[in-house]
């Protein structure tokens, strides 16, 4: 349930002063610059609407940890009898600017930091009300303002008599009746002809309306859920970022008393998911650097909804819930109790993963085809345990893997193939039922070998991770295999076999030129020596290995090349044959073979 009321502006400040009003701690930052702030005042002097505030009356099942409004320093440590879920930039500008006995601390059109007090010019307040905005201006936190480098003073308002001698009215009285009396004596003092009429013209235009000011608020009952909570405030802060559920679960079990009672302080989720992020990170450079985004490694979301998927998984197993999940209700509703039980177990679980990556030959997070496929494959670690350790287990679980990546499966809505793939890639590991629906799905076109040019694809990592795994031989460092190891070592990328330079010659032949077919992974020093007609740089690559061209043929087979086409600039002939062999190797990890060679011969018949 929620009611609207109507609350004066000066009530609502003095609870924001008193600790009474406060924000959850998922609420990010004050941030509003000089210009919006007195853009605002000038909206509150003209009593114009200034927009519904919504609130959450405290009290129910449901506890969020709160902090006070930027500037609030109430007595002690006041419980909040209503938490601010929007209108916190409007209302801590009001508050700083009109309530504060201390400069504003805001952000010039630069974003540079500033301190400022707020003034009303009263002669231009008491004009026509489009001169409003200028009417209100910002001075420097010493209250002078000067030109020419600071070296000269245009304005200097450090005291009540230099203030009234220029007219302007300091905002932050406004509220404080004695003050403003003694301010009024002032200025009339001052000029007692001219401004005695300007100040009646001022009170009753500029500082009646103020103490009049209303704000529409709405109150939400404490009853309201979590979901709802976080929906609500995504709806009202559409301008701006969505509200992330991570942030929310951290002030939720911040706020939990129990917890509190029990160890004498309260949980700090985010210092808990940087430990582990970074221990994960540390080890396993696949999954990402703490401070990487959403697309470049594990993040607190996908760490969430694992533990979600596990935690679902059990109330499954109980009979407690129909199917497994990990939607944002479930993240919501995940329980302190439970995450503090499960996360151990989910980054024991996230570390597995970094070494089956690693097995992969996927090392590096630029290399991952697809991150949000590592959040069912930890859940089922998590669920599995040393199960997963099997040669027999490893060997469906790489093929669910591939099948994934190859089939380009996770590309598009993930939350419903997460929840699918636990709950079938477990039965199928214990061998009690059959192969997912990502393993019984996925297919691999053969012309996709074509189109595949670019890391935003997923099939094109996949490919890149395979020929490495497969046992490819840098043609620079001959010793041995490329592992994952050597990939930084040697500065390993994915290289053109037919050079950039070669197709300008109008020697393409009609074929793609720059998808996979014609690249590889090779080092940065072997690619220096790649210029040219592949006959001519072959030359200088057998040379620099200290090699029989026979032998050289060897490490050129181990990237699935065919050395007589190579050796005979036969592009062609290249491409058909390094196509077919990059199908079975795609095909064989897959665990599809026979099954797909079969469909793409039918296609030619």
């Amino acid at each position: 349930m929620a009611a609207l009321d109507n609350v004066k502006l000066k009530d609502v400040l003095a609870d924001v002063a008193s600790g009474a009003l406060q924000l959850p701690d998922f609420q990010r930052n004050w941030k509003w610059d000089d210009d919006r702030i007195r853009a605002i005042i000038a909206t509150v002097t003209l009593d114009y609407p200034l927009g519904v505030v919504m609130t959450l009356q405290t009290g129910g099942a449901t506890r969020f940890r709160s902090r006070t409004l930027t500037g609030a320093h109430p007595d002690g440590d006041p419980e909040a009898d209503l938490l601010l879920l929007d209108g916190q930039q409007r209302l801590t500008s009001l508050f700083q600017a009109l309530w504060l006995d201390a400069p504003v601390e805001t952000a010039d059109a630069r974003g540079k930091s500033i301190q400022r007090w707020y003034y009303v010019d009263i002669a231009k307040a008491v004009g026509p009300s489009a001169d409003r905005d200028e009417a209100i201006l910002s001075v420097p936190a010493d209250r002078v303002l000067r030109t020419d480098f600071n070296r000269t003073v245009v304005l200097d308002l450090s005291t009540t008599e230099g203030e009234c001698a220029a007219g302007l009215f300091p905002l932050h009285l406004v509220f404080d009746a004695q003050r403003v009396n003694q301010w009024k004596k002032s200025y009339i003092k001052a000029d007692e002809e001219r401004n005695w009429d300007l100040w009646g013209q001022f009170d009753d235009l500029v500082l009646q309306q103020v103490r009049a000011f209303q704000v529409p608020m709405i109150r939400l009952a404490a009853s309201t859920s979590m979901d709802a909570v976080c929906a609500v405030f995504e709806r009202v802060n559409t301008g701006g970022v969505p509200l992330n559920v991570f942030e929310l679960l951290t002030a939720t079990y911040a706020g939990d008393r129990e917890y509190v009672e029990r160890t004498g302080d309260y949980y700090q989720l985010p210092e808990v998911w940087r430990e582990t992020k970074q221990g994960l990170a540390g080890r396993y450079p696949v999954l990402g650097r703490l401070d990487s985004g959403l697309e470049n490694g594990l993040n607190s979301i996908d760490f969430l909804q694992a533990i979600a998927l596990v935690r679902t998984w059990e109330r499954k197993q109980a009979g407690l819930q129909a199917a497994v999940s990990c939607k944002r209700r479930d993240l919501l509703d995940l329980p302190l109790e439970d995450f503090v039980r499960l996360s151990p177990q989910l980054a024991d679980a996230f570390a597995w993963v970094g070494e089956f990556l690693e097995r992969q030959c996927i090392v590096r997070a630029n290399d991952l085809p697809y991150r949000t496929q590592l959040i069912p494959l930890a859940a089922v670690r998590a669920i599995l345990g040393e199960v997963t350790d099997s040669l027999e287990a490893e060997g469906k679980i790489e093929q669910w893997y591939w099948c994934g990546v190859l089939g380009e499966m996770y590309g598009g809505s993930t939350e419903t193939r997460f929840t699918r793939d636990v709950e079938q890639l477990v039965p199928w590991v214990r061998r009690e039922d059959r192969a997912p629906d990502t393993v019984a799905d996925a297919f691999f076109l053969n012309d996709r070998l074509d189109t595949l040019t670019t890391r935003n694809s997923a099939a094109y990592k996949g490919i890149y991770a395979l020929l490495i795994k497969q046992g490819a031989v840098d043609w620079h460092f001959t010793d041995a295999p490329l592992n994952p190891g050597r990939l930084d070592e040697y500065s390993v990328d994915v290289r053109q076999v037919f050079p950039k330079t070669w197709f300008r010659r109008g020697n393409d032949q009609g074929l793609p030129t720059s998808s996979i077919v014609n690249k590889t992974p090779l080092s940065y020093r072997a690619a220096m020596d790649m210029t040219g007609a592949p006959a001519s740089y072959l030359s200088t690559l057998v040379a620099s290995s200290d090699m029989r061209p026979e032998w050289f043929d060897d490490v050129l087979t181990t990237h699935l090349i065919d050395p007589e086409a190579l050796r005979a600039n036969d592009y062609a002939r290249f491409y058909a044959d390094r196509s077919r062999q990059l199908q079975d190797l795609v095909h064989s990890a897959m665990g599809k073979k026979t099954v797909l060679r079969d469909l793409a011969e039918g296609d030619a018949r």
